[in-house]
């Protein structure tokens, strides 16, 4: 739960590098020198920075969309799935249905011995 040591770098690298970049306040008795150059140079490197991090953010976004297109796939494929054995599950009750209604109507032929027999197969069938 603690940072570790390559954070702690980074944190101070970019420290560094913040601090490089906005120096803090002149002292007293100092005056402010900007020259052309240095004020180029400074626009310069904070454009650099803020290129690198819109393209980091731009390959982490395209990421983002592929794992996106890619996990609406998945649930496309998992509806169909779902609706396929949905179909599946009521045709094979209407099938269970329609045998049991034939069962029901020949039962009465049957010998005693024979109606026993089918009446203990539907009830193993039930369960």
């Amino acid at each position: 739960m603690y940072p570790s040591a390559g954070a702690m770098n980074a944190a101070a690298a970019a420290a560094a590098v913040a601090a490089a970049r906005h120096p803090g306040p002149p002292q007293p008795g100092q005056p402010i020198k900007f020259t052309v150059g240095e004020s180029c140079d400074r626009i310069k490197e904070e454009f650099n920075f803020l290129q690198a991090q819109y393209h980091n953010l731009k390959l982490e976004c395209e990421k983002l969309a592929s794992e996106k297109i890619e996990i609406q796939r998945h649930y496309v494929m998992y509806y169909e799935m779902s609706y396929g054995l949905n179909v599946e599950m009521h045709k094979q009750t209407e099938i269970a249905k329609r045998l049991n209604a034939i069962i029901a109507q020949i039962l009465p032929f049957l010998s005693q011995e024979h109606q026993q027999q089918v009446a203990s197969a539907v009830e193993r069938a039930k369960q």
